[in-house]
């Protein structure tokens, strides 16, 4: 038999024996999409009307088995009624219970990704046999859901309970030997033996071999717990994976009572079980803003590869300034294969530098992540020096001296004097202006921003700024390097703290004056935390250093007189002309000690509150609605100010800066998407309440204008 469609194709391996190969069409991977499924349900009708067949194997043309479903559909589904969610899911499960039921052995071949509903075909199958290279996991938690093809049911059956919570509730990815020693695999080989394997594993099962029979029965059973060892199982798995997850991500916990909810159950009981719980999930905000956050992260990818289209690629970096953040820098570019010279002015400040490469390189292998020769060719990677004399053969230097106008223009100026024709430069500044900075040199076109985040190793994004000479070429090549690196590129113009800085000193405004009118910093923290906000505002100033934010908070005075100048002194300047710097010198708003591990822990500081005398008003308690709403309108309005004056291109740019940037709570989409959540009608009545806190609060004409005709950010 045969059978090819645009995306799946049935092809006659020989001896009784045939393959189920993926290849959509017209794209880069294969991901089922409503014709792929409609294709597979085709095929296996096909198989299911033929004779002679004996054994099948599941295949991809392409680089990647299946990444899981085509998200765009995702959204158009989920608009249904509970009831219609479950019949689809149920109606799609019988496709892969049919491929489970077939009357002789199914094996898959997974070549490099299978996720999602990828990996829950693979887990319809007999066996699985895996590249050496291959990733197998079910993220669907990351989106607010959890595996709705039977991938609870069938994991939960296949790696026992403990391993299946850890891997459903968890959703992480999984090279190919750690689901091997899970049992989520069951081979291991090198990708030019892959299918020659899958095939031969065939071959066995009908020799009688194997007993896929006894396999099948398996997933398709109760799972071999009594009630007692059940219960046991998971309700000890509740506190850790309710702790992991916190209050705002529903879908761990529920896939988890899902799993203990069938685990009596067989396959489609258990299933029924399963689409139930997920159409539930399917219905949340936290779902809708999951997914909505997904499809904006895939949209900035796809901007940022349209920038760095024919850009050539950074052969040799160089990074000026060797501290922390210089170091990290390097530690990035070494990683990922680029080597990079680590330029200073003096040998301390080097090994400091290096210090902090061989840190995280010793942390990765630590983890089990790289080995001890891997460490050794990274560093190798990583050449220190104190002269500017290899500097002419870097294709991109990354200035990151310290914040300081006139030092960084004149490292900038001499920099430039030694570099090849085309070589990029670009400053890691958080704040200044960087058509301000390229006054000092000859070339401007060939300088940007390009703006770490601290610590460059965990932080995904990176700002590009463009300046008014900065040409597309310079903006081509910095995306790019940042792309290598790893990292998530948004393009962003010219203007004081660029994106991030420049809503975030609004939401420092809305804390200071919070603390003005009698607002206790440590209650304010507690009620931006319980927002959703991975550190409270008074925490995330210790962390990003009290003198780093007074400077900024000057800079973005003199940027925006008319909103963030504050008249007198506010909190951060009390701090800093204390010197208590936060996490730098282990005291600020709390006092840090390391803890066991040498991590800076949190505590409070009795001494804290007479150095706040005179700056934080007489106490006054605040309900945390009122908390939420001061703190949260400057920062939203200021996100506004960024899309309207062309600072961003889109408000997915916008809301995906701020997530990747400062830890904006994922769950709630991003502050334009929060906006159109809360409806800018009612988002403008809110603030009118505060329009006595000044222009910090009040909404720009645009935004009165769409609240007036009901307009969205995002349509």
């Amino acid at each position: 038999m045969q059978y090819a469609g645009q995306a799946v194709s049935v092809r006659d391996a020989g001896d009784g024996l045939y393959e189920v190969v993926f290849d959509l069409a017209g794209d880069s991977v294969n991901k089922f999409n409503q014709a792929t499924l409609a294709e597979l349900r085709d095929a296996v009708a096909a198989l299911q009307g033929s004779d002679g067949v004996q054994g099948v194997l599941f295949s991809s043309a392409k680089d990647v088995f299946i990444v899981g479903a085509d998200i765009t559909e995702f959204t158009q589904m989920f608009e249904r009624s509970e009831d219609e969610i479950v019949a689809g899911l149920l109606e799609m499960n019988q496709v892969f219970n049919s491929i489970e039921d077939l009357p002789y052995p199914t094996v898959t071949a997974i070549n490099g990704v299978a996720l999602g509903g990828g990996f829950e075909l693979c887990l319809a199958t007999d066996y699985r046999v895996a590249s050496t290279v291959a990733k197998v996991g079910l993220p669907e938690v990351k989106l607010g859901i959890y595996p709705g093809w039977g991938g609870t049911v069938r994991l939960s059956r296949l790696l026992g309970v403990d391993n299946a919570n850890e891997w459903v509730c968890g959703g992480a990815e999984h090279k190919a030997v750690a689901a091997l020693k899970a049992g989520a695999v069951d081979a291991v080989v090198d990708p030019a033996q892959l299918r020659d394997a899958g095939l031969d594993l065939l071959r066995n099962c009908i020799a009688g071999k194997f007993d896929y029979r006894a396999r099948r029965l398996e997933k398709q059973s109760a799972i071999r717990l009594n009630q007692v060892e059940q219960m046991m199982a998971f309700e000890s798995a509740k506190g850790v994976i309710g702790a992991q997850a916190g209050p705002h991500y529903p879908a761990p916990m529920a896939a988890l009572k899902t799993m203990q909810k069938h685990a009596g159950l067989t396959r489609d009981a258990a299933q029924a079980v399963e689409a139930r719980g997920f159409a539930k999930l399917a219905k949340t905000e936290v779902c809708r803003a999951l997914i909505g956050l997904f499809m904006k992260d895939q949209q900035v990818k796809k901007t940022g590869r349209k920038h760095a289209a024919g850009a050539a690629p950074v052969q040799q970096a160089a990074v000026l300034g060797a501290g922390i953040m210089g170091g990290g820098v390097a530690y990035q570019s070494a990683s990922r294969g680029v080597p990079i010279l680590m330029k200073d002015i003096n040998e301390k400040a080097l090994q400091l530098g290096l210090d902090e490469a061989t840190k995280l390189l010793g942390g990765q292998l630590k983890r089990g992540r790289l080995d001890a020769a891997g460490v050794a060719k990274t560093l190798t990677m990583i050449r220190p020096t104190l002269s500017f004399g290899d500097i002419a053969n870097v294709d991109l230097v990354v200035e990151a001296v310290v914040e300081n106008v006139k030092v960084k223009q004149a490292v900038l100026a001499e920099t430039e004097q030694h570099l090849k024709d085309g070589a990029i430069l670009a400053s890691n500044t958080s704040t200044i202006s960087i058509t301000e900075l390229a006054t000092a040199l000859k070339k401007p076109e060939n300088f940007c921003g390009m703006h770490f985040f601290n610590p460059v190793h965990k932080m995904p994004l990176v700002e590009v700024i463009r300046g008014e000479k900065t040409s597309d070429a310079a903006v081509a090549r910095t995306v790019a390097y940042a792309q290598t690196l790893g990292k998530t590129p948004i393009v962003v113009n010219d203007c004081p703290g660029f994106l991030v800085n420049r809503v975030l000193f609004p939401y420092f405004g809305g804390f200071s004056l919070l603390l003005r009118d009698g607002g206790d910093f440590r209650r304010i923290d507690k009620v931006m935390e319980g927002f959703g906000w991975p550190m409270g505002p008074a925490y995330l100033l210790d962390v990003v250093g009290i003198d780093t934010a007074h400077h900024a908070d000057a800079v973005m005075a003199a940027g925006f007189p008319d909103r963030m100048t504050h008249e007198g002194e506010n909190a951060i300047d009390r701090l800093y002309s204390l010197e208590r710097f936060g996490q730098k010198n282990a005291r600020g708003f709390y006092a840090y000690a390391p803890d066991r591990r040498g991590k800076l822990k949190k505590a409070p500081d009795e001494t804290v509150t007479a150095a706040l005398s005179g700056v934080v008003g007489a106490a006054r308690e605040f309900s945390d609605e009122e908390i939420i709403e001061r703190m949260m309108i400057p920062l939203c309005i200021e996100t506004v100010r960024c899309l309207e004056d062309n600072i961003v291109a889109s408000a997915a740019d916008a809301d995906m800066g701020l997530i990747y940037g400062i830890g904006f709570p994922p769950f709630r989409g991003g502050a334009l998407y929060y906006l159109d959540q809360m409806g800018l009608a009612n988002f403008c009545a809110m603030a009118a309440k505060y329009a006595d806190l000044g222009p910090l609060y009040q909404p720009t004409t645009r935004m009165q204008q769409m609240a007036e005709r009901g307009a969205t950010y995002y349509g």
